[in-house]
């Protein structure tokens, strides 16, 4: 575990020879530097290396899983499609609720204090909705607890802990069977099993209300078993995924498409790239990827074999408690799927030689780039009168927003409504610490020909390089540096669409920022 000045977490990695592995980092420095930016950056924040030492190299995959789910080190692969997976959360209070758990961007859970369970897959069966759960468990949805009982009470889906209508101990007897279920130390089998032996003591002392509300509970419980065993019998039966791998050296990334097929039929497609930083890996990516999923079939399909593959399959066995096959297709082994395995790579050479987005090929040859503009800042000032100004910045990379990147502004320096002189300052600001390798290939302004230039200028005072185009909001025309005359690009263009995202993009972060410090005031 190699950590910052900080002591913060910020890379995981696993090694049959620690000394060694640590050596090679530091070792070919200089042509890091020149070959991946990323592992240059790592080696420099690096201020302290902590280790853990396990029996065997299934123990060291499964806890460096662990440990990366945990800390979601910055320089690790962190799954970008995250939001696919539902976290729960049983508060911290005297009588709990469910709730969905939320992370910041740094990975980090936030709000109500609480034990958090997860991941599961959205739309999963084990986790229906957490509506039906609070239900089946008698969880109470409020904030806070009223003077006097809600609907909740009235329809029989909580216990009304507010009027004291359950005790303490009895309410968190219903949240600790739910903590067992999410927590897979017990099944619904098991639940149901107590529930039908309170439905029988209950009917027994003549309490026929509470013995039918146990078996309108049971009822439940019995249809999210019964979906959860389809679902087990799906994942089980002629379910198998397709993963290919390429690599992009240019700008030391991987890209991964993921294919799902049952019964013949593809089901699911999924893409991921990640940084090849460190040791990051073929290997670590799998390891990662079916850690975060709730069921791991038992064949997956790749192109190529992952690093210590016996070791991997034996590790993604303990998590799926069946036999894992991870099988490199050739032609010899079934043309068919070898077949669907290319289908996978052509998509993904086609993937990396043309870009995620094709309307950078065509902005590329409107703006005459000397490089494709891959990554685009934005930048717009929210100015509602003269109180409150902000400015904002936005960042797409591959025509994708990158939230990461994304920067807010207060004016500083500018006591007047001066829109050219507020885009001056933000642009100043944002690339006067920016790291020289972190530049964008393309700078987008909100406004005309003064915004333009007043852009332009900062850059030039940064001694820096970069394009820089701005678009106006009435006609939609383009700006362009040394040009008297605007550039009009027609409506149906990609390449002004992905413009008109940028900008719009940039004005809704600004503007929300705007709203926030003026609801502070």
């Amino acid at each position: 575990m190699m950590k910052n000045k900080e002591g913060k977490i910020i890379y995981i990695g696993k090694a049959k020879n620690l000394r060694k592995r640590v050596l090679s980092y530091f070792s070919y420095r200089e042509s890091y530097d020149t070959s991946n930016w990323k592992t240059s950056k790592l080696i420099s924040k690096i201020q302290d290396v902590d280790f853990l030492v396990t029996d065997n190299e299934i123990e060291a995959f499964l806890l460096e899983s662990n440990l990366i789910k945990q800390y979601r080190p910055l320089f690790n692969i962190d799954l970008k499609d995250q939001q696919r997976y539902t976290y729960l959360k049983i508060s911290d209070e005297k009588f709990p609720r469910l709730l969905v758990a939320r992370r910041n961007r740094d990975g980090k859970f936030t709000g109500t204090k609480g034990k958090v369970f997860g991941p599961f897959v959205h739309g999963s069966s084990k986790l229906l909705t957490i509506g039906l759960l609070r239900k089946i468990f008698k969880i109470r949805i409020c904030n806070t607890l009223p003077k006097k009982p809600c609907l909740e009470y009235f329809i029989n889906n909580c216990d009304a802990p507010c009027i004291n209508n359950v005790t303490q101990n009895e309410y968190m007897d219903n949240v600790q069977s739910l903590e067992n279920i999410l927590a897979g130390r017990k099944s619904i089998d098991d639940f149901i099993e107590k529930m039908n032996q309170d439905m029988t003591s209950a009917s027994s002392n003549l309490d026929y209300e509470k013995a039918k509300a146990i078996r309108d509970t049971i009822s439940r419980l019995e249809n999210l078993r019964s979906k959860q065993k389809i679902e087990q019998s799906i994942s089980s039966r002629s379910e198998e995924e397709y993963i290919g791998i390429m690599y992009d050296f240019l700008q030391s990334k991987a890209h991964i498409l993921i294919l799902r097929r049952y019964r013949g039929v593809i089901r699911d497609r999924k893409k991921y790239q990640f940084d090849l930083v460190g040791d990051n890996s073929f290997s670590t990516f799998l390891s990662q990827y079916y850690y975060s999923k709730s069921t791991v079939p038992r064949f997956i399909y790749v192109n190529e074999d992952p690093d210590s593959k016996q070791v991997l399959e034996k590790s993604l066995e303990r998590i799926a408690s069946h036999r894992v096959n991870i099988i490199r297709l050739s032609n010899r082994i079934d043309i068919g799927r070898k077949q669907l395995m290319d289908l996978i790579v052509r998509n993904l050479s086609t993937y990396i030689s043309k870009g995620f987005e094709p309307a950078l090929f065509d902005l590329k040859k409107v703006l005459n780039l000397r490089s494709l503009p891959k990554i685009i800042d934005c930048f717009d000032v929210s100015n509602l009168g003269l109180s409150i100004a902000v400015g904002s910045c936005v960042r797409f990379v591959n025509g994708i927003p990158e939230k990461s990147f994304y920067r807010k502004f207060k004016i500083k320096t500018i006591k007047d409504q001066n829109d050219f002189a507020m885009i001056g300052e933000i642009v100043t600001r944002r690339y006067s610490k920016e790291d020289k390798l972190n530049l964008p290939d393309l700078v987008l302004i909100d406004g005309g020909k003064g915004q333009l230039n007043s852009a332009l200028d900062a850059i030039s005072k940064l001694s820096l390089k970069i394009p820089c185009i701005s678009i106006a909001k009435e006609r939609e025309e383009i700006f362009v540096p040394n040009s008297p005359f605007p550039i009009v690009i027609p409506k149906s263009s990609k390449s002004l669409k992905i413009l008109q995202y940028l900008r719009d993009e940039a004005h809704r972060f600004g503007l929300s920022y705007n709203i926030k410090l003026r609801d502070l005031k």
